[in-house]
């Protein structure tokens, strides 16, 4: 289920570069796109350059042949299985552990010609993930003919709303997507025994939805979750938060399956809400997507499920099972669908027009799994097998009555995309059917009509704007390149500026990765998780919206960014440290031992005698190396940093080249070796007052040598409890979230840095002591650009009581953040602060 605070965020590696431009003063780099490369692959040098591997091709066309070709289905392997694993936490639930599915995979694919499997990816743990499709066996020519098909839906839309072979032939796509939260197990095995069904009746309403349909299956999303019994994948993320970065394989698998197969119908199976969750939700809902035709197909499948669900037979007398609820009827906030981090809020971009999350019942997971009894434990999972069986069946249901009016509302999704067509509030004129809309359920976007990336001059980072525009791309928003020098909008832009047109099929895509989004403060009390995201202010590039009605631009497409790395060929060099990257970079420098300064402006200052080293890093990192005049500056070392944090910052950090071991109150009490660190990164898992005497005097006898960079309330408490900095923190309202607009100070840890943050449960510095200075400060007025952020029932820690105060604070030794600047990897333009703040605090 969702939880409303996660504790566990998402950061994303990034990617390297495959070109590089030895240049003299001045020179561009080559203009030719390089050809794609994996998103997330490791930083470390020699593993950036990794060529594609098999799972990566196949993420990239799972549906091409030896040549290239289309190939027909059934598409049948057998599949090698995986050593047994007594410890699988499936097991004692009386679920197929992760070692099983292999084999039942097999299986089912000889009970006929509808099943097929492919391997789609690999988790973060290395275990594979499967896509299994069911369908009427096609040739060849036919999936040909399908995917002709759906290319025509989604880029002609105008043509196949008119076309008859459209309408008589197309199958709808249907996905259902399981155990992306891995202890929330009952989808997957509720999905094998759906597939063995579908692969086996022989009554005529399975072969008509199955002639007239493809129904794909994610088996398990997370199997390392399901394997440990956790929520998290191995790498400690929740893959249900991470779709508008994708900064993990399972989740790039499923945009991959997203792109590829563009369902019209999806179904997120989780737990566990009693009674059974089917979305559709409460208000705020997303504004980038047709939300008319989402409301329209979501809520009357719901009803549908719902009473599958219901007809079951389950009581709360007899079973423990409440009947099924339906947010969007049931409830009047609290379970909104408004950001695109969940499975079901980023299908729509894709053109699904009917996506839920459905909460099965009867929990099992954290403290049930441990305390309850292994019979009591299976008799609820076969309760939400049942429950998760249920509603895939009555959508399919819904699938094989609605096929013609589904397939229609998603070539109107990509009708209005096209042509640039103004959304459709929702009304019970336009929606019909839907009881209880009223004006707090309409929410639509003021389109611009594109979006221009600069380049040259007028754009602050260019490695920013290249991962932007690689981003774009991964998620099949089309961009193009300006090939001379043009104005649009009452702007002149450079050649080689990267241009969105949003009259493209996945405008919304594009729109809601790269606007400023919204402050929703006003319209809920509270919100499930974020509530504001733009990449386009927080990943450190410039982004131009163009509101003037025409966007002609001479250009050509693009299928990947173009390469920025590059070196000066002579004198000493200037690395910008405006990405992760050219911080990977230069701790890679650092650890060479090559004396690099670091200047006023924030960027770093890196000798002629390392050129060579600047050319190989270069081209890993695809930075730029300018040649500067300049002089000074504050020398730089490596340091090594003991990090008591989130996944996602530890992720950062190691993102960043920083060498990192992590640390926790029961590790410090553990007896932890101080003489590895040389400074503390502390956001999360450290408690001062936790720690025993010999834990405490080492650990301050580390802070009166070593640094400490803190954030948020358990930085600050860190920072006070060990009676270190003399400031105050003062906490906002802990619900809040958002983009905010900040103001740098010059020649300090958030020099260079971008004019807007992100925060969560937000934190600001008051009484500022001797010796302490601002480093970065709220903006005047109400500083929230987009999100939610509400001051307290008693007035206080709301925007307007943060306005101007101190969001950064430094002294000596320390460094405290009350922003979020490594959150879940959406401020990647925030990214840098904290890497000069590791390496100037000491």
């Amino acid at each position: 289920m969702r939880l409303p605070r996660p504790v566990l965020t998402a950061a994303a590696t990034a990617t390297a570069a495959a070109a590089l431009l030895l240049a003299p003063e001045g020179a561009v780099a080559d203009p030719t796109p390089r050809p794609p490369v994996r998103e997330g692959s490791a930083l470390p040098d020699a593993a950036a350059l990794a060529p594609l591997s098999a799972s990566d091709r196949a993420l990239k066309a799972p549906d091409a042949g030896p040549k290239g070709g289309t190939r027909g289905y059934p598409r049948e392997q057998v599949l090698s299985p995986d050593p047994e694993n007594p410890a699988d936490k499936s097991i004692k639930l009386g679920l197929t552990p992760y070692h099983g599915i292999a084999p039942r995979l097999n299986a089912l694919q000889r009970l006929g010609d509808r099943v097929s499997v492919e391997v789609v990816g690999r988790s973060a743990g290395g275990h594979r993930l499967y896509l299994v499709t069911v369908t009427a066996p096609e040739s060849a020519a036919g999936a040909r003919a399908q995917e002709r098909m759906r290319d025509l839906i989604e880029n002609e839309p105008a043509a196949a709303a008119g076309d008859p072979g459209v309408r008589r032939s197309y199958k709808t796509p249907v996905f259902f997507n399981n155990n992306i939260h891995g202890n929330e197990w009952e989808g997957t095995d509720a999905s094998l025994g759906l597939i063995e069904e579908l692969a086996t009746a022989r009554d005529r309403a399975t072969s008509d939805l199955l002639a007239r349909s493809r129904v794909y299956f994610n088996i398990t999303a997370n199997p390392d979750g399901r394997i440990a019994g956790t929520r998290a994948n191995a790498g400690g993320f929740d893959l249900n938060r991470d779709f508008v970065t994708a900064s993990q394989p399972e989740v790039r698998a499923m945009r991959r399956i997203a792109i590829d197969k563009q369902p019209a119908l999806m179904v997120d199976l989780h737990g566990y809400v009693n009674g059974t969750l089917i979305e559709p939700a409460t208000p705020p809902h997303g504004e980038n997507y047709e939300y008319d035709l989402f409301l329209k197909n979501t809520y009357a499948n719901a009803l549908g499920m719902e009473a599958a669900v219901d007809g079951l037979g389950l009581t709360p007398a007899k079973d423990g099972v409440e009947p099924a609820q339906i947010p969007f009827r049931d409830q009047a906030e609290g379970w909104d669908d408004w950001p695109p981090i969940f499975t079901p809020q980023y299908m729509p971009f894709h053109g699904t027009v009917a996506a839920h999350t459905v909460e099965f019942p009867m929990q099992v997971n954290n403290s049930a799994y441990e305390t309850l009894p292994v019979a009591e434990l299976r008799r609820r999972s076969a309760i939400n097998v049942a429950v998760a069986g249920a509603a895939m069946r009555a959508s399919l249901d819904y699938a094989r009555s609605h096929r013609t009016s589904l397939i229609a509302d998603q070539t109107e999704v990509f009708r209005r995309s096209v042509t640039g067509a103004a959304q459709v509030e929702v009304s019970p004129e336009t929606v019909p059917g839907v009881p209880g809309i009223g004006p707090e359920d309409v929410y639509t976007t003021d389109f611009p009509r594109g979006y221009v990336i600069p380049a040259g001059r007028a754009q602050r980072s260019e490695q920013a704007a290249a991962r932007l525009v690689g981003h774009l791309l991964a998620n099949d928003v089309r961009v193009r390149r300006a090939t001379e020098d043009f104005r649009t909008g009452g702007r002149a832009y450079e050649k080689g500026s990267y241009v969105v047109d949003l009259h493209q099929p996945k405008r919304g895509m594009a729109n809601v990765l790269l606007a400023d989004g919204r402050d929703i403060s006003g319209d809920v009390s509270v919100m499930y998780d974020i509530s504001g995201w733009s990449l386009g202010r927080l990943w450190g590039a410039t982004v131009d919206p163009v509101r003037t009605g025409r966007l002609s631009v001479p250009d050509r497409a693009v299928r990947a960014a173009a390469p920025v790395g590059r070196v000066a060929a002579r004198g000493a060099l200037r690395l910008r440290l405006d990405d992760p990257r050219a911080v990977a970079a230069l701790n890679s420098l650092l650890r060479d031992g090559v004396r690099v300064t670091l200047a006023a402006d924030g960027s770093a200052l890196v000798p002629a005698s390392a050129r060579a080293r600047a050319v190989d890093l270069a081209r890993t990192y695809d930075v730029a190396f300018d040649a500067t005049r300049a002089t000074g500056g504050t020398p730089l070392r490596r340091v090594r940093v003991a990090a008591a944090a989130t996944p996602g910052e530890l992720l950062a950090l190691r993102e960043m080249n920083f060498e990192v071991v992590p640390v926790s109150t029961a590790v410090l009490n553990a007896g932890f070796d101080w003489s590895r660190a040389d400074v503390l990164f502390a956001s999360a898992g450290l408690d001062r007052t936790g720690l025993g005497a010999a834990a405490g005097a080492s650990l301050d006898a580390f802070l009166a040598r070593g640094g400490l960079v803190g954030r948020g309330a358990a930085g600050a408490a860190l920072n006070a409890a060990s009676g270190l900095l003399p400031v105050r923190a003062v906490e906002g309202n802990g619900d809040a979230n958002g983009v905010v607009r900040v103001v740098n100070s010059p020649g300090g840890v958030a020099a260079g840095a971008p004019d807007h943050s992100f925060v969560y449960a937000p934190l600001w510095f008051a009484d500022l002591g001797p010796g302490v200075r601002a480093e970065q400060s709220y903006a005047s007025g109400n500083p929230l650009v987009s999100g939610h952020w509400r001051a307290l029932e008693d007035g206080g820690g709301g925007p307007g009581q943060a306005a101007g105060r101190a969001a950064v604070v430094s002294g000596p030794r320390v460094v405290l953040f009350g922003t979020e600047p490594l959150f879940r990897d959406h401020p990647k333009g925030e990214f840098p602060q904290v890497a000069r703040a590791l390496l100037t605090v000491t």
